[in-house]
C-alpha cells in the first residue's frame, strides 16, 4: 500500500512541455515534422502513394474504361472547313478604279464580320436551301405528339434548328491575317462539306446586296445634294465679283507679301533686342546682389588683379601683426597699402557697376524703338488684311462650293457605275472538301486523357484521405509529440491478419477454446503464436519495465471513447501477465456496461459491486480462468451510483487486500471522456494505460485524457496504440506487418507456438 501511495503521489508533468508537445504536432499533417530535406519529403509522398496504389490503379482504370466506352459508342463527328479572305469595306462612292485595290481591314471589323457569318438569318437561309430540317444527319427527328403527328410550332422549330446549326458551325479569325476559317461539323462527311460552302455563298451573296442597296440609295441622295450645291455655287460666286468690283481689287499679293516681311523682319529685331535686354539686365542685378563677386560676374581682369593684390597684401599684414605688433613700421607700411589697394578696388568696382547699368540702359532705349515700329507695322498689315476680310471670305466660300459640287458629281458618276458591278471583298480561297477522318471522338487521346484524369484523381483522392487520416493517432511519433509519453505497444488489427493470413491454428483442439479463437480479447489463450499475442507480450515487457525499483501492481487500462479495445487490451495483458505463473487478477470495474465478463463467458451474477456492499465475501465473487493463474473479479449487478461506489473507502481498502493476494491486478474502466470512474481508479493505481485506436481516436480526445489524469494525481505509463493496419503504415509497418503474415501465420508442422 506504501508503494500505492508512493506512485500515485507522483507529480505530474509540467504543465508547459504538455502543452508545447501538443501544439507541436496537434495538426498531423501530410508532412511529419521530423523529416528534414528534399528526399524526405519525397520519401513520404511515395509512402502515400504506395499505401494507397489499389485505389489509384482502381480509380485510374475506372477512368479509361468510361472514356473507351465514350468514344466507341458515340458516333463520329466530321468537320469539313473553308477559307475566306476578307477585305476592308471600300466606300461606298469611291471610284470605280478603287474598287479593284485592296483595302486595310482592322481586327473590330474583321470580328463583325464572323459575326455576321454566324446570325441567325444566315443560318435560316442555308438550312431552308439545303432542306436540313428534314436531314435526320443534321438533327434527330422531332418528337411526336400523342397522336403519331408532328406538332411544332413553327417559331420554336425555326429556333431549335438555327441553335442546332450555329452550335456545330465554327467560324475563326486566323491571328494576324484577314483569312477566316468556316467549319461545320456531322455525322455526314458530305454534309459538313455542303453546308460549309453554302454558308460562305450566303454570306458572299448578303455583303453583295448589303453594298447595292446602300449605293444605291447614295446615288439618290447625292442627285439631290447636287442641285442644291449647284445654286450655291452660282450664288457666291457673283457675290465675289461684286466685292471686287465695288472695292476696286485687283492683285494685292505683292504688296501683301512686303508688308508681312517687314513686319516678320521687326518682329525678329525686337526679340533679338528684348533678348540682349534680358541678358543685361540679369547681369546687372547680380552685380548689385553680389558685389564681392563683380569681377568675376563681370569678367574684369584689373579687378581679379587686384583683388588678388589686395589678399597677398592681408596676408602680409597679418604675419606681420602677429610677428611684430601694431606699431611696428612694417606692419604701419603694410596697414597703409592694404588700405590703398581697397581704395582701388572699391573705385574700379564702382566703374564696372556704371559700365554695366548703362549697357543695361542702352538695349532698355533700344527695345522701345524696336517696340513702336512693330507697333506700327502691325496696325498697317491689319489694314491691309481688314479689306481682303470679306473679300478671301467670298473667295472660300466659292472655292468650296465649287469643290464640292465637282466631288459630288464625281462621286455620283462612280455611284451610278458601281451599282451595276458585281465587285466584292470576300476571296473564297478554299472552299470545303468532304473529310476523310472524323474530328471526334480521337480515340487514343481520349484514352491518354482518361489515363492520365484518373491517375490525378486517384492520387488527389489519395492525399486528401490520407490527410483526413492524419487527423488521427496512428503512429508512436504522433503519440509521443503530442504528449511526450511513450507508445508501450503497437497492436496488430487481428481482424485484419485473420482475414490475410488465417488462424494459427492449424487443426487444434475443438471446443471451446476454438469457439472463442475468433475473439481477440483471448488471443493469448486461442492464438499463442499470433502477431497479436507477442504485441501483447511487448505490451508487458514495457510495463514491467516502466517503473523501478519495482513494476507497476495495479494497473488501470481505460481509453477515450467506446469500442477502442480497452478490454481486449485488459484481458490480453492480464494474460500475458499470468503466463510468468504468478497470480493475476483483472477486475471488470465496468459496472455500467461490463465487458470482461462478457468476453471470457463468465457468470456475473456475484461480482465487484456486491463486494463493495458487503452483499458476499471477496472469494465467493472471484472466478478462475481455466488453465491459467489469472483470477477474474467480475462486475457484478448494475448498481445505481457506480462513481459513488468506486471512490468509497472499500474500493481503496479491496485494492490494498488484492495487492497482497496477487502480484498484478489489471483493472478494466469506463471510458474517460464520458464517465468519471476511470479518473476516481487513476488515484487508486500505480499506472494508467491509455488505449487509441490506430485512425479513429482524434488527437484532442487523447490529449483531453491525459489531461484529465494529470490533473487528477494518476500517473500515465503511456499509450497502447490497439488496431493498426500494418500494410497501411508505410515501408517500416509494411514490413513489419510482412514479417508477422510470414512468421506467425504459418507455424511449423501445423502448430501454434508456445508463448
Amino acid at each position: 500500500m506504501a508503494d500505492i501511495q508512493k506512485l500515485t503521489t507522483t507529480e505530474p508533468a509540467p504543465l508547459a512541455r504538455r502543452r508545447a508537445a501538443s501544439s507541436e504536432s496537434i495538426g498531423f499533417g501530410l508532412l511529419p515534422t521530423d523529416f528534414d530535406g528534399f528526399s524526405s519529403v519525397l520519401r513520404v509522398y511515395w509512402e502515400i502513394v504506395y499505401r494507397r496504389r489499389w485505389q489509384i490503379v482502381a480509380i485510374t482504370v475506372a477512368a479509361v474504361t468510361i472514356m473507351a466506352i465514350y468514344s466507341f459508342k458515340v458516333n463520329p463527328i466530321y468537320r469539313a472547313t473553308a477559307h475566306v479572305e476578307i477585305e476592308a469595306e471600300a466606300p461606298l462612292t469611291m471610284s470605280v478604279s478603287d474598287r479593284f485595290r485592296s483595302m486595310p481591314a482592322d481586327e473590330a471589323f474583321l470580328k463583325t464580320q464572323a459575326l455576321v457569318i454566324g446570325s441567325d438569318h444566315l443560318a435560316w437561309e442555308t438550312i431552308g436551301q439545303l432542306g436540313l430540317a428534314e436531314n435526320g444527319a443534321f438533327i434527330p427527328q422531332t418528337p411526336k405528339d400523342a397522336s403519331g403527328q408532328r406538332a411544332p410550332e413553327p417559331r420554336m422549330l425555326r429556333d431549335r434548328l438555327v441553335r442546332e446549326f450555329q452550335r456545330s458551325t465554327t467560324v475563326r479569325l486566323m491571328p494576324n491575317s484577314h483569312m477566316m476559317e468556316v467549319s461545320f461539323e456531322s455525322t455526314d462527311p458530305d454534309l459538313s462539306a455542303k453546308v460549309a460552302n453554302t454558308l460562305i455563298n450566303h454570306y458572299i451573296e448578303y455583303n453583295f446586296r448589303k453594298r447595292y442597296d446602300a449605293t444605291r440609295q447614295a446615288s439618290g441622295f447625292m442627285e439631290q445634294q447636287l442641285e442644291e450645291l449647284k445654286a450655291k455655287v452660282e450664288k457666291s460666286q457673283e457675290a465675289l465679283v461684286g466685292y471686287e468690283r465695288q472695292n476696286s481689287i485687283v492683285n494685292v499679293s505683292d504688296r501683301q507679301n512686303v508688308v508681312e516681311q517687314r513686319l516678320s523682319d521687326l518682329s525678329r529685331d525686337l526679340t533679338t533686342a528684348e533678348s540682349d535686354r534680358a541678358q543685361k539686365e540679369s547681369l546687372y542685378q547680380m552685380v548689385k546682389s553680389n558685389p564681392e563677386q563683380i569681377a568675376m560676374l563681370a569678367q574684369n581682369d584689373l579687378l581679379q588683379k587686384l583683388q588678388e593684390k589686395s589678399a597677398d597684401l592681408k596676408a602680409q599684414y597679418v604675419d606681420a601683426l602677429g610677428q611684430f605688433g601694431p606699431n611696428f613700421p612694417k606692419v604701419v607700411r603694410l596697414r597703409g597699402q592694404v588700405a590703398q589697394m581697397q581704395s582701388l578696388i572699391e573705385q574700379e568696382q564702382k566703374r564696372t557697376v556704371e559700365r554695366i547699368q548703362n549697357d543695361y540702359r542702352a538695349a532698355s532705349t533700344r527695345v522701345s524703338l524696336v517696340s513702336t515700329s512693330v507697333v506700327q507695322q502691325k496696325a498697317e498689315v491689319g489694314r491691309l488684311n481688314q479689306l481682303l476680310i470679306q473679300h478671301n471670305i467670298l473667295q472660300r466660300e466659292f472655292q468650296t462650293n465649287q469643290q464640292l459640287y465637282d466631288d459630288l458629281l464625281q462621286r455620283l458618276k462612280d455611284a451610278t457605275v458601281s451599282a451595276g458591278l458585281r465587285a466584292t471583298n470576300i476571296h473564297i480561297v478554299d472552299t470545303a472538301s468532304p473529310p476523310a477522318v472524323p474530328v471526334r471522338p480521337n480515340k487514343l487521346l481520349n484514352l491518354m486523357l482518361g489515363l492520365v484524369a484518373g491517375g490525378l484523381l486517384g492520387l488527389v483522392l489519395a492525399f486528401a484521405e490520407e490527410g483526413l487520416e492524419r487527423r488521427s493517432i496512428r503512429t508512436p511519433d504522433d503519440v509521443e509529440r503530442l504528449l511526450g509519453i511513450p507508445a508501450l505497444a503497437i497492436i496488430p488489427s487481428a481482424s485484419l491478419l485473420i482475414r490475410r493470413y488465417g488462424s494459427s491454428k492449424r487443426g487444434g483442439a475443438q471446443g471451446e477454446a476454438q469457439k472463442r479463437s475468433e475473439s481477440v480479447a483471448v488471443m493469448m489463450l486461442t492464438e499463442p503464436a499470433s502477431a497479436v499475442a507477442e504485441s501483447y507480450r511487448a505490451l508487458r515487457s514495457a510495463i514491467l519495465f516502466s517503473s523501478t525499483p519495482e513494476p507497476p501492481k495495479v494497473l488501470l487500462v481505460a481509453s477515450s471513447q467506446p469500442k477502442e479495445g480497452k478490454t481486449c487490451t485488459s484481458i490480453n495483458l492480464a494474460l500475458s501477465l499470468a503466463q510468468n505463473s504468478v497470480p493475476v487478477l483483472i477486475i471488470d470495474a465496468d459496472l455500467r456496461k461490463p465487458g470482461v465478463t462478457r468476453e471470457l463467458n463468465l457468470p456475473s451474477t456475484k461480482g465487484l459491486s456486491g463486494v463493495l456492499t458487503g452483499r458476499y465475501s471477496l472469494d465467493e465473487a472471484l472466478r478462475e480462468v481455466e488453465n491459467t493463474s489469472l483470477s477474474v473479479l467480475p462486475a457484478g449487478p448494475t448498481p445505481p451510483n457506480p462513481a459513488e461506489m468506486l471512490s468509497s473507502p472499500a474500493m481503496r481498502q479491496l485494492i490494498t487486500e488484492l495487492v497482497e493476494r496477487f502480484k498484478h491486478v489489471v483493472i478494466d474502466s469506463p471510458p474517460l471522456l464520458m464517465v468519471t470512474d476511470a479518473t476516481i481508479l487513476s488515484t487508486m493505481v500505480d499506472g494508467t494505460v491509455l488505449v487509441a485506436e490506430s485512425g479513429v481516436t482524434s488527437p484532442g480526445a487523447l490529449a483531453r485524457c491525459h489531461r484529465i489524469l494529470d490533473v487528477a494525481g494518476g500517473k500515465v505509463l503511456g499509450v497502447v496504440i490497439n488496431k493498426v493496419d500494418f500494410q497501411q503504415e508505410g515501408y517500416y509497418y509494411g514490413s513489419l506487418y510482412r514479417y508477422y503474415g510470414s512468421y506467425y501465420g504459418k507455424p511449423d508442422n501445423g502448430e501454434s507456438a508456445s508463448p
